[in-house]
């Protein structure tokens, strides 16, 4: 039998709790009572709702035991306050994992693909512990640290921010031996008086967990690389590059998309590289030089790295494609739908512009959220790389969309709407087979929805395939 990921005692000695209800271990740990799976402690947050409510539908799931702030029937550990706990048995999961060789990942983009591709590659080597999905605010690191198991031998985390001093601490807990910014860009503007320079500050707060010696892994093509590599020097760091210019430690030479793969030119350290990824967008070319500097840090051979890079493939709404069956054959569909920003946008819809097709390049997007006063301008601005992509139709819903729609050309006009639903039925109406389809928009603009009725085509026309 496997040894468990944490016994009662140990939580309660690393909570500082009591054992309530009897003994137990636990395999696994949830804070959400409907993915409870059988072994796994429940941790009772407060939330929307509070999650004491919801222990008696977690132990008749299978939760071995609870960590609560209230007595509860059943084996559990009482604490004070139950996400003081969390963050406690996450800073002791690490302490008594000192083996374990840690990375952090953030960024304006990018982050959750490339820590997932990390993760990939630290499987390949040993055993490996990740976040899983989107884990990397508040909640999801401490989570995901306090998940890991005893013998990990490397692990990678990911470490979100829509505010300033939100990353700062997560590193702390984390201490990661190197840390990596993706890209600094208009994201989360709203939320900074600054702008951009503020973001760019509060991404750099990663430095401030790294363990002495550590490394800081930067974009040296970004406009904000400067700043992040002087933060990353005041803390006593190392600093390596990835790019394409002159340089950098990992520079992308070339990125020749295909049908859902592409092929990256490169140099590491100067030692020439050419490998096939399963990834189309440009982004993926400095994305996997990221991943290369990322796995080096960890011990992961070169050979491990570029396995991974090419088994990795494209996660849901992040730029996965299908070939949707239509009567007189496919279409090709980029689901880019996850999120979106300026920065993401552009380099998606130059991608496109990459692709070959015997068809025609459609868009449907959606808005983009949180860029503050500046919104409908970055929305008009996308009109030239569409227009330099030579994408023949764009489909725009939202509010902030017809700010596009509106610089847009009538020849590339597809047609606009309110709301990401009414858009869908508008492109079910045009789309032929042999074209190129990519939806992208932010997630609280529902691009998601544009995905799944394009998706549902074939089944709606009979199509076959």
């Amino acid at each position: 039998m496997s040894e468990p990921l944490w016994t009662a005692s140990e939580i309660a000695q690393a909570v500082g709790g009591q054992v309530i209800g009897g003994d137990f271990a636990v395999s696994g740990l949830s804070i959400d009572s409907r993915s409870v799976e059988v072994g796994d402690l429940f941790i009772a947050l407060a939330g929307a709702r509070d999650g004491h409510e919801f222990v008696p539908q977690a132990m008749g799931q299978g939760a071995a035991g609870a960590l609560v702030s209230q007595p509860q029937d059943g084996p559990a550990i009482l604490v004070s306050d139950t996400f003081k706990a969390l963050e406690a048995l996450g800073v002791a999961a690490r302490l008594r994992a000192p083996q374990t060789r840690r990375g952090a990942v953030t960024g304006s983009v990018g982050k959750t693909s490339v820590t997932q591709a990390v993760r990939t590659g630290l499987a390949l080597a040993g055993k490996a512990h990740s976040s899983v999905k989107s884990y990397n605010n508040h909640i999801g690191v401490p989570l995901t640290l306090a998940r890991m198991p005893r013998d990990t031998e490397r692990a990678v985390f990911e470490i979100g921010m829509n505010h300033a001093d939100e990353i700062t601490p997560l590193s702390q807990m984390v201490r990661p031996h190197a840390a990596l910014i993706t890209t600094v860009g208009p994201v989360h503007v709203e939320n900074f008086p600054d702008g951009e320079t503020g973001v760019a500050r509060a991404k750099a707060e990663i430095f401030e967990g790294l363990e002495p010696g550590g490394l800081a892994i930067l974009n040296a093509d970004n406009v904000w690389f400067d700043t992040l590599s002087e933060a990353a020097r005041s803390v006593g760091v190392k600093v390596v590059t990835f790019g394409t210019g002159e340089g950098a430690d990992a520079r992308l030479l070339g990125f020749n998309p295909g049908p859902g793969q592409a092929l990256v030119r490169a140099q590491l350290h100067g030692q020439a590289l050419d490998f096939p990824i399963l990834q189309t967008g440009f982004h993926w070319g400095l994305n996997s030089m990221a991943v290369l500097l990322m796995l080096q840090a960890l011990d992961v051979t070169l050979e491990d790295s570029l396995a991974a890079l090419g088994a990795f493939e494209p996660l849901a709404g992040r730029g996965a494609e299908r070939q949707v069956p239509l009567a007189g054959g496919p279409f090709t569909l980029i689901d880019e739908s996850y999120n979106a920003n300026p920065i993401s946008m552009a380099a998606a819809i130059s991608s496109m512009g990459a692709r070959k097709t015997t068809g025609r390049r459609i868009v449907a997007l959606t808005d983009m959220l949180e860029l503050g006063g500046e919104a409908e301008a970055f929305h008009r601005a996308l009109a030239e790389p569409l227009e330099a992509a030579q994408v023949d139709l764009v489909f725009c819903a939202g509010p902030l969309m017809k700010s596009l729609w509106d610089a847009l050309p009538s020849t590339r006009r597809g047609g606009y709407a309110d709301s990401a639903a009414q858009i869908g039925p508008q492109i079910a109406q045009v789309v032929e087979p042999g074209d190129l389809v990519m939806v992208k928009g932010s997630n609280g603009s529902r691009a998601g929805v544009v995905a799944a009725a394009l998706g549902e085509l074939g089944r709606a026309q009979g199509g076959q395939g």
